[in-house]
């Protein structure tokens, strides 16, 4: 009887102590497995704003074949420009120095997808602000406005946009540009041709494949100071404000680089790059 309880009080001694270690490892497993979502949680909440401190550099979407704007000076191999000016700005702003900066190559057609698959952390290179592309990236204030125009040879009968619209004459864009849209909507009877670039594109209008090249006057007059034997016709035909373009939803950056224009609007730095890149000051 005495053997048989004994036996009964070991075996359940036994049975308590596997249990308490059961606990303890399931314990232990659900901390890890905590410790692993709430880490995965983090990452995920990461913000822009935060990849681009840890990374200790700003990355930029710029044109490398605009004069004026963003340019790759073929001497020095440095990409040069009015947008290039506003970047490295932001970099100071946001990291402390203008040097903290990667900048990307990016074109009409290329910049949104750099955008949205994370190469990029935000796009500077002439972007016009429309409802259409508010759907897929969000925009900063106003940082330069634009209205858009065509380039001709010197002597060219070609004044404005009705001296285009109409069958024969050839005008020459670049892909993916509210460009492209706005002289089929203004100038139907033209036939447009587009191409990779502005540059492939002025290439093309020396070598006497269309009658005009057309995109916003700013840029424009990079090419006519490039080339003497071409200039800027006076009329505009539409208004085209450039935006800088973060992510969608990517909040925290947008309100940092509102508050980088606010304050070089303020301060008189943006009338000097303006100025140094366009050769007169702003109109108020």
């Amino acid at each position: 009887m005495f053997k048989t309880v004994w036996k009964k009080m070991i075996g359940l001694g036994l049975v308590a102590m596997l249990s308490a270690t059961a606990l303890v490892g399931c314990s232990s497993e659900t901390t890890t497995e905590n410790k692993n979502s709430n880490k995965s949680e983090e990452k995920a909440t990461e913000t822009t704003l935060d990849k681009i401190k840890e990374r200790g550099k700003l990355v930029v979407g710029v044109k490398y074949d605009l004069n004026l704007f963003g340019l790759k000076n073929p001497q020095t191999g440095e990409v040069e420009g009015f947008d290039i000016d506003i970047a490295k700005g932001l970099a100071k702003k946001i990291l402390g120095d203008e040097n903290k900066i990667e900048l990307k190559e990016v074109t009409s057609k290329t910049r949104i997808p750099m955008l949205n698959n994370g190469e990029i952390d935000a796009i500077i290179a002439t972007m016009t602000i429309t409802e259409e592309r508010k759907k897929e990236v969000d925009f900063s204030d106003v940082y330069f406005m634009a209205g858009q125009s065509l380039l001709v040879k010197k002597d060219s009968n070609i004044n404005g946009i009705a001296d285009v619209n109409k069958k024969g004459v050839t005008v020459l864009t670049a892909k993916g540009s509210t460009s492209a849209q706005n002289i089929r909507a203004k100038a139907p009877e033209a036939t447009v041709l587009e191409f990779e670039n502005y540059a492939e594109a002025f290439t093309a209008l020396k070598a006497g494949q269309g009658d005009a090249l057309t995109t916003d006057n700013a840029l424009l007059f990079g090419m006519a100071k490039q080339d003497p034997n071409f200039r800027v016709v006076d009329e505009t035909f539409s208004e085209e404000p450039y935006g800088i373009a973060v992510r969608k939803g990517d909040k925290e950056l947008l309100d940092v680089i509102n508050e980088y224009l606010k304050e070089i609007k303020a301060n008189g730095e943006y009338d000097k790059i303006y100025e140094k890149w366009i050769g007169e000051k702003p109109k108020q």
